[in-house]
């Protein structure tokens, strides 16, 4: 008891120390970004009475951090700054107004995260759906031709980024075929292309390693064992090799949720996806709208933190030897 204690208490301190480390070094990062988010919201013919409105309202008024470097004097400022006021903020549950919108930062995160997380799980579910069965088989006929075109698949997908993936699923599904539309969220054949495109490389470095994981156990004495004792190949290896194959798989899947929180960044901008990733990158980072940003990133890396944690209970619960450890 006192293990599961310390350990959970040891998983909130990892997940508090890296959400604290990522969010800081994102608000560095917009700081020394070029640009005044003033001008930017409120056009070059702006007022310098707008300017100053607009800095108070926001807080911009106030320097970035505890201190500042200028002219090769360092000014300290103590606990009047930014980025103190915006982890104050956090702690709270605000986490402050869009530069733009003027709306609740939190509330335009929400309307978008769902459709992220949808995306993020309709490219997972395929990328399953691709390669236990391609691995298995490819694992379960070694050096034929099944294998060969496994491995040729694996190659491909990791190699074609999603830019290119996606217009060529865009112009083979959308142009020629005029099965799905190129773009939009409305319906529910809307996710098709957008999970394809950002599941490629996962199902292809999933395909990989389920059919390592199942020519690793295939050599096992348990696989002998149950051949002896009559159970058909079918249930020896869906039954047992692939149970004790799938827990490197799982714990590549928890990590990988990461990769495609990322990646759906990009595969939002093709598909006008409207998710957190698209918010991220054309109402935050194209109008330098710092609370946006901030706020996009921490709820990014807490949603990474959170699937790893996930994938340690689950890793645990696949392979006892980790919790008897």
């Amino acid at each position: 008891m006192k293990y599961k204690i310390l350990n959970f208490l040891r998983q909130v301190g990892l997940l508090l120390l890296v959400v604290w480390t990522v969010v800081s070094l994102v608000t560095l990062l917009i700081e020394l970004v070029p640009g005044d988010p003033a001008i930017a919201v409120l056009g070059d013919n702006a007022t310098p009475e707008q300017i100053n409105t607009f800095n108070a309202k926001h807080g911009l008024d106030k320097p970035g951090f505890f201190f500042t470097y200028t002219n090769g004097e360092l000014k300290w400022h103590g606990a009047d700054n930014r980025y103190l006021d915006y982890w104050k903020g956090v702690l709270t549950g605000d986490l402050g107004r869009s530069f733009r919108t003027d709306r609740p930062v939190l509330g335009m995160i929400f309307e978008r995260y769902p459709n992220t997380i949808k995306l993020a799980i309709a490219a997972m579910f395929i990328a399953i759906l691709i390669a236990i069965p391609l691995g298995v088989l490819a694992g379960t006929n070694k050096g034929l031709l099944i294998d060969n075109f496994s491995s040729f698949f694996a190659l491909l997908g990791i190699s074609l980024p999603g830019f290119v993936i996606g217009p060529f699923l865009v112009y083979v599904f959308a142009v020629k075929l005029e099965i799905f539309s190129a773009t939009g969220y409305m319906y529910p054949e809307d996710i098709v292309l957008p999970a394809v495109t950002l599941g490629a490389a996962l199902s292809a470095i999933l395909t990989r390693m389920v059919r390592s994981s199942v020519i690793e156990e295939l050599g096992e004495d348990y696989v002998r064992t149950a051949r002896a004792k009559g159970l058909s190949e079918r249930k020896v290896v869906y039954k047992h090799v692939l149970k004790n194959g799938l827990i490197p798989v799982v714990t590549v899947l928890g990590l990988q949720l990461g990769v495609l929180l990322a990646g759906a960044i990009i595969t939002e901008k093709i598909f006008s996806w409207q998710g957190l990733g698209l918010l991220l990158l054309e109402d935050g980072i194209g109008k330098r709208d710092y609370r946006l940003v901030q706020g996009c990133v921490l709820v990014i890396s807490i949603t990474y933190i959170l699937a790893n944690s996930l994938t340690d209970l689950v890793y645990r619960r696949l392979d006892p030897r980790i919790r008897l450890s």
